[in-house]
């Protein structure tokens, strides 16, 4: 699809707002809508929490807790490769362009990143003014579009409707100028 010889070359773009907002509902809507159009999405998620996606008593959790500083666990279907960073265990966002280059990029066309919202590149905002939030788009910069259930707000760009996964696909298509 898209020829780039590293994932960090890949076109991104990212999802930003305040918890409970419905990102993960707007990209679980986003994300197939553009596979529908022939795209394939990679996906980063920023957790803000220390979280683990291994169990307690599996082989890999216990195997990892043991001292290995990656796992990988594969089957015929797919693999998890989890690292452990304590050097960088000290609170702050991690390095997206480290993590975008762990993707492989003959695997995907265009990277959604979740959170990362003070990283630098462009950003739909999600934004539901009946959480009685002040919108992200007056505190951070690269917001270029609001994805929104409001009739009217005062930002300069174009207003999404947030309940329409498959123009806020059309958007990014257009914005970052890919095409299947």
């Amino acid at each position: 699809m898209i020829d780039v010889s590293s994932a960090a070359d890949l076109p991104r773009i990212g999802f930003a707002a305040w918890s409970g907002s419905g990102k993960t509902t707007l990209l679980k809507g986003v994300i197939p809508a553009l596979r529908a159009r022939g795209l394939r999405p990679a996906m980063i998620k920023h957790a803000h929490h220390e979280f683990d996606v291994d169990k307690p008593g599996k082989d890999s959790f216990e195997l990892r807790h043991a001292g290995a500083d990656q796992m990988l666990v594969a089957s015929g279907r797919r693999y998890a490769l989890m690292v452990e960073t304590p050097e960088t265990d000290d609170g702050r966002v991690p390095d997206l362009d480290m993590l975008c280059s762990r993707l492989d990029p003959q695997r995907s066309d265009l990277i959604l990143v979740e959170g990362f919202k003070q990283w630098e590149l462009p950003k739909i905002e999600v934004h539901r003014p009946s959480l009685g939030k002040t919108p992200l788009y007056r505190e951070i910069d690269g917001v270029i579009a609001v994805a929104t259930d409001a009739a009217t707000l005062d930002f300069d760009g174009p207003l999404l409707p947030i309940n329409d996964p498959d123009a806020i696909a059309a958007f990014i298509i257009d914005y970052l100028n890919i095409h299947p």
